[in-house]
């Protein structure tokens, strides 16, 4: 395996490369070991990929100077001569923090959380370039091409009429709101915790400009490990001071997202589809059919 790496600088130096078969990206994930003890993270593409993967890394060197724990860029080119493009990044030692956090007890994986949300408010210091469409265009845009997805595919289900109502009635919240970097999958499927018990961010390969507060649209998947992390993850943000209009639009963005999970998951099958048709009901009982927009496992701390 390590062979074909043989045209990355320094490679002739890594003891182990080690392939990581978890996350839905498709990029190739290696876990490698230099000869002098280092720790690193490869992440090999198709050189299709290449401008792409140029701009994720440029993008993370905006971030390099933020007190954040996260996969810092060390080096970007091309290998396997000229059919894949690489990324080497720092590793972050731990584990999965959908793995651990049911395990601490609840002020901790709040704790935890209020981290998370500060993390997410330095990440978005980082401003979109200038010449960005504004943010109402854009995802009026997304919004009419998602429920229009929904509606044609085959499977829907019971409340969906409710959350699409709701999307309408709401949609001029979206007009002059900022735009700010995005880390584009923000939620404890891609955090890590380290034996010391601190919180570190990976996966950036979704990374994108938008509304700031559209990152929370994945929220569903820290409420299903941890409702006590996903409170500490808004509070964190916010500094405990959460405007009324931050809840009118994650009702709006997480309502949009669990109409599209539904086209999104048909072609990876049956389970995958169980898997947000369940998701869906959730939600709808979080906002009870979307009659309110404060969610009920939300609570404003954690003594």
């Amino acid at each position: 395996m390590i062979a074909s790496f043989n045209d990355i600088p320094g490679s002739n130096n890594w003891s182990i490369a080690k392939p990581i078969n978890k996350g839905w990206s498709d990029d190739k994930k290696y876990y490698i070991k230099t000869v002098d003890g280092k720790e690193l993270l490869l992440r090999v593409s198709d050189i299709t990929q290449y401008e792409n993967k140029k701009k994720e890394f440029e993008s993370l060197k905006l971030l390099i100077n933020m007190d954040i724990l996260m996969s810092r860029p060390i080096d970007f080119g091309i290998c396997n001569n000229g059919q894949f493009v690489y990324s080497l990044l720092t590793w972050i030692n731990g584990e999965d923090a959908e793995v651990i956090l049911p395990k601490l007890d609840n002020k901790e994986q709040y704790n935890l959380g209020t981290k998370a949300g500060v993390f997410l408010k330095q990440i978005h210091r980082t401003p979109a370039p200038q010449n960005q469409p504004s943010w109402a265009e854009r995802f009026n845009g997304k919004i009419n091409k998602k429920i229009a997805n929904y509606k044609a595919c085959s499977i829907h289900f019971h409340g969906a009429d409710r959350i699409i109502e709701y999307i309408e009635h709401n949609r001029s919240l979206l007009l002059n709101r900022p735009q700010s970097f995005q880390h584009g999958d923000y939620h404890v499927g891609n955090m890590i915790i380290t034996p010391e018990g601190e919180l570190g961010i990976v996966d950036f390969n979704r990374m994108d400009y938008g509304d700031p507060w559209e990152e929370f649209n994945r929220i569903t998947f820290c409420v299903s490990t941890s409702p006590a992390f996903a409170s500490g993850y808004i509070n964190g943000y916010f500094d405990n001071k959460v405007p009324d209009l931050f809840f009118r639009l994650m009702a709006l963005y997480i309502g949009i997202n669990q109409l599209s999970s539904i086209p999104w998951a048909i072609p990876f099958g049956e389970e995958e589809v169980n898997i947000m048709l369940k998701q869906s009901q959730s939600v709808l009982k979080w906002y009870d059919d979307f009659k309110t927009y404060i969610p009920n496992w939300y609570v404003t701390n954690h003594d």
